[in-house]
C-alpha cells in the first residue's frame, strides 16, 4: 500500500460528468487514497433519481448542501434539508426522492471504487449545470440492461417491483 499524496479539489468542469442526468464532481477516488473511499459533489434535478436498490459492499454518506429529499431505507423515511446528513449502511435497501426543484450534496462512499462502476457509463460534463434530457438520458427514460450489468460487477443490485413493496412498502411505485 502507497501513502496517498495530499491534494485538494473543487468541482470543475476537469474532474466533473454527466450521468443519467447528474452532474458528478469526483473530489476523491479509490485511486487517490489506496480505495479507502470516494467522494463525489452530486447535483441532480428532481425526477432523475435512480431505483431503489442495495450495495452489498459500500456505505454511503450524504451531506445535504441545498435542495430537500426523502430518502427511504426499508421500512424507514427520512425528510433530508441543507446541512443535514444521512448515512445509508451497506446491506440495505435504499431510495430517495429530490423534493425540490434541485438537489446538492456530497456522497462520500466507503470503500472506494464504486465510482469506477459510472465512470465506465458517464461522459465528460459540457458546463456546470444539471444537464438537460437532450443533454443525456436518465433513469427515468434509459434503457438499464447495461446499467443493471455493471452495477452488479460493482455488488449494486436494483430491487425489482415486488422487493419494493416488500421492504420498502412506503416507497411510491
Amino acid at each position: 500500500m502507497s501513502t496517498p499524496n495530499a491534494y485538494k479539489r473543487s468541482p470543475a468542469l476537469a474532474n466533473s460528468t454527466w450521468y443519467k442526468g447528474i452532474l458528478t464532481s469526483k473530489m476523491a477516488g479509490a485511486s487517490d487514497n489506496n480505495r479507502e473511499f470516494d467522494v463525489s459533489v452530486i447535483k441532480m434535478r428532481r425526477g432523475t433519481e435512480p431505483p431503489p436498490h442495495v450495495h452489498s459492499r459500500e456505505d454511503e454518506l450524504f451531506y445535504i448542501l441545498s435542495g430537500e429529499m426523502t430518502v427511504y431505507v426499508e421500512s424507514e423515511v427520512f425528510q433530508l434539508t441543507a446541512g443535514e446528513y444521512m448515512f445509508l449502511p451497506r446491506g440495505k435497501a435504499h431510495a430517495f426522492s429530490i423534493t425540490s426543484d434541485e438537489g446538492h450534496w456530497v456522497c462520500f462512499i466507503t470503500p472506494g471504487g464504486f465510482f469506477e462502476a459510472v465512470g465506465k457509463m458517464d461522459v465528460p460534463a459540457l458546463k456546470m449545470e444539471v444537464p438537460s434530457d437532450a443533454d443525456t438520458a436518465t433513469y427515468a427514460n434509459a434503457d438499464l440492461t447495461e446499467t443493471i450489468k455493471m452495477f452488479e460487477q460493482y455488488g449494486l443490485r436494483f430491487l425489482t417491483a415486488d422487493e419494493i413493496r416488500t421492504v420498502m412498502p412506503q416507497y411510491p411505485l
